[in-house]
């Protein structure tokens, strides 16, 4: 009986952790693949190995958490428990990335699991309380930190970076030695090189963080029931590299694309902001909703830029002009008004989509709710049944 529960468990988990690849690759490397510095593939490979070393590392720590702390009983997680936990992370986690829209691995793990313990007693408030407040918290300092930046600043960093896409791909791969090799596209100049490079190692950083949190929400109740730790890392970081191979494509253009233009400069904003909120998170022991905090990030660098009213005058070359509102504009393309087609300038709604925006805010709540309203649910109506 406990071998076909052992490999139904299993399952169940690689479906998480192919559901966790499709929900994390669109925040750590959405913006590089909207700015057009990497490929979905080429994104879909970086999270993969950067996961898996993030996982083998720190993430053994938050799985015993996990798997641990927030459940007090001594006896909680069992083989059919666990089972019934990683289904509801794993089926809502699918409802948003059916969806396009990347819903918080931590937030829907961590509220299955909750459920759990609301129904059998065992759940720390305190520990609870604690992640709450922070999930609050977190996204709302990364909306309004890339809002602010927005909306004031920047032009000035779009200066400072100075970074404009060319046509052609950034990198290509050169097949003419013995081994393909990496080399700078042809029209890439070594400013978009070097911003490319910098954006990339940003969504590196952002998957190995990825990784240290997010392989718990995948394994820790089966390593809380009493499963070998290190096969289920292996085992996690593999469906979370097909996830991102596959289902991950549509939250890559959620984020990437749809909900505001992203080019390197602004790509670049969002992943230092968001990636900083979460590794400070880490470094004080919260688990930090990683997808909550950098989809919010792209928001409110969108909603600030898309509100920001700057003057025709600024960057037109010591030139004045009569003082016309704008919404949003990039400095170069300040700098032709008056000189070009006024058709040609871009509206608020091309650089921030308040519908898909309001879509995403929504499932990414709707999603955390439906696995512990599930997991409550089941658990008190067959708790009789499972003790």
């Amino acid at each position: 009986m406990v071998e076909p529960l052992l490999l139904v468990g299993v399952t169940v988990a690689a479906f998480v952790g192919y559901n966790i690849g499709g929900a994390t690759t669109g925040p750590a490397f959405g913006p590089a693949v909207g700015a057009k510095v990497i490929s979905k593939s080429g994104a879909a490979a970086l999270m993969s190995v950067f996961f898996f070393v993030g996982a083998g590392t720190l993430g053994q720590r938050v799985v015993t958490t996990l798997g641990e702390d927030l459940v007090t009983g001594a006896n909680v997680f069992t083989l059919e428990t666990s089972i019934v936990v990683l289904f509801f992370i794993g089926g809502a986690l699918f409802v948003g990335n059916y969806a396009g829209v990347p819903a918080s691995t931590s937030m829907t793990a961590v509220g299955a699991i909750a459920g759990l313990g609301l129904a059998t007693g065992t759940l720390d408030w305190a520990v609870m309380g604690e992640i709450a407040v922070w999930w609050i918290v977190a996204p709302i300092i990364g909306f309004w930190v890339s809002g602010v930046i927005g909306r004031y600043f920047y032009p000035t960093i779009d200066q400072w970076v100075a970074i404009e896409s060319t046509d052609g791909s950034l990198i290509e791969i050169d097949r003419s030695g013995a081994l393909p090799r990496p080399v700078p596209g042809p029209n890439t100049t070594r400013r978009e090189l070097v911003g490319g490079v910098v954006v990339i190692a940003i969504g590196c950083l952002m998957a190995f963080s990825s990784g240290t949190s997010n392989i718990a929400n995948a394994i820790a109740p089966l390593v809380g029931a009493g499963v070998e730790m290190t096969p289920m890392i292996l085992l996690g970081s593999a469906a979370v590299a097909v996830g991102a191979f596959t289902i991950a494509r549509r939250t890559l253009d959620t984020l990437g694309n749809d909900i505001t233009e992203l080019p390197l400069t602004a790509a670049i904003v969002v992943a230092v902001v968001s990636s900083g909120i979460v590794i400070s998170l880490s470094a004080v022991g919260i688990p930090a909703s990683f997808v909550i905090i950098a989809t919010m990030s792209i928001v409110g660098l969108g909603w600030g830029r898309a509100t920001r009213t700057v003057t025709a005058s600024e960057g037109l070359r010591g030139k004045k002009r009569p003082n016309v509102s704008v919404g949003a504009l990039k400095v170069d393309e300040i700098s032709e008004i008056g000189q070009g087609d006024p058709s040609d300038i871009p509206s608020a709604a091309d650089l921030f989509n308040p519908a898909t925006s309001a879509r995403v805010v929504l499932m990414q709540n709707v999603v955390p709710i439906l696995s512990t309203v599930g997991a409550l649910v089941t658990f008190s109506l067959l708790f009789a049944f499972l003790w």
